[in-house]
């Protein structure tokens, strides 16, 4: 009886460590077994799975002209239509993709876990700031919008829920004294979608944060008559002073290639931002970090935002958001770190 004992014993000591033991993959399990945080990689990432928005806006374009220039024979680039910048963030927070382009004031929103997100998201790093992306408020010449004021009772697409733009547009018409749910007839829409229903009449304006010129726009001009509005000055330093993630813009017919923009036009822009996942290699951030300045020549051939990229600012706007310790080592190399 005792030898059967101590065999039966055995044997559930020996279940128990089956059981209980690691798989050898590198995580660590939490004793409620809910949570698992994965071991730092020293792997490449063969494919790169990047986040971008609408295809008919610049972060689409742009992304897709860099991801070309900075593939390799060790990785390469998969670059995705998306929601926009929460979303890609959400997609890297959820390992389903592993580099993004964003807006540095919604990097900053997911970081301290407010504007649309629940809780904080750490699970990013900055890479680049690489150039301005000019609030637009475009609205049809028959709608008779010339001020924000002229937005009250009006239908107004305000972007994709969690995109960028969304804020955007919220913090401007608070600025100017109007809500956004009340005081406007909201619609969510992407950059093309709001384009199709400028021109079908639906709607009567709409805003879109994008490197100027944005296709969605240009586009539109050819076949209807638009304006861009102007937020004005007592607005925008109202703005600037909540959020001093702004910069002031002047739209003009040069510094936004529209043809219909024949005066100036006061507006605000944030800064297109690259972030990756913290679980790719310093080794990787590092390299792709330094092709995405060195090859800033190839960039601009293929996509003219690439002439507005600086590398003295590129980590001048990050806010509060850490810089990947890759693209650090390349700062740091380049002297525009400490």
């Amino acid at each position: 009886m005792k030898k059967l004992l101590a065999v039966l014993l055995a044997a559930l000591m020996l279940f128990t460590l089956a059981a209980c033991g690691g798989s050898g993959d590198g995580e660590e399990t939490t004793a409620a077994g809910t949570e698992t945080t994965a071991a730092a990689s020293d792997e490449i990432i063969k494919t790169i799975t990047a986040g971008t928005g609408g295809t008919t806006g610049t972060y689409y374009a742009f992304t897709t002209a860099v991801g070309q220039i900075l593939n390799t024979d060790d990785y390469t680039f998969n670059v995705i239509s998306t929601g926009g910048s929460q979303a890609n963030i959400e997609m890297i927070a959820d390992g389903e993709a592993q580099f993004a382009i964003v807006q540095n004031d919604v990097m900053n929103y997911a970081y301290e876990g407010t504007n649309g997100f629940a809780e904080a998201i750490t699970d990013f790093s900055a890479v680049a700031c690489v150039y301005s992306e000019v609030c637009q408020l475009v609205a049809t010449k028959s709608s008779g919008i010339s001020s924000l004021a002229d937005l009250k009772g009006k239908t107004v697409a305000v972007g994709d829920v969690g995109s960028g733009v969304y804020y955007n547009a919220t913090q401007i018409l608070e600025a100017a004294g109007l809500d956004i749910d009340k005081d406007i007839n909201k619609v969510t829409a992407s950059f093309g979608d709001s384009a199709t229903q400028l021109k079908d009449g639906s709607i009567d304006a709409a805003f879109i944060t994008a490197g100027a010129p944005t296709t969605a726009i240009t586009d539109l001009a050819t076949t209807t008559d638009v304006v861009l509005v102007d937020l004005g000055d007592d607005i925008i330093d109202s703005l600037i002073e909540k959020y001093p993630f702004y910069e002031k813009f002047e739209a003009t017919a040069d510094s936004t290639k529209y043809s219909f923009v024949t005066d100036t036009v006061n507006t605000v822009a944030i800064k297109a931002t690259f972030v990756v996942s913290n679980k790719m290699s310093d080794d990787q951030v590092y390299q792709i970090t330094k092709d995405l300045w060195e090859k800033q020549a190839d960039i601009a051939t293929a996509h003219a935002k690439g002439n507005e990229m600086v590398k003295e600012n590129a980590v001048a706007a990050v806010g509060k958001v850490p810089v990947h310790p890759g693209a650090e080592k390349y700062y740091k190399e380049a002297g525009i770190i400490g």
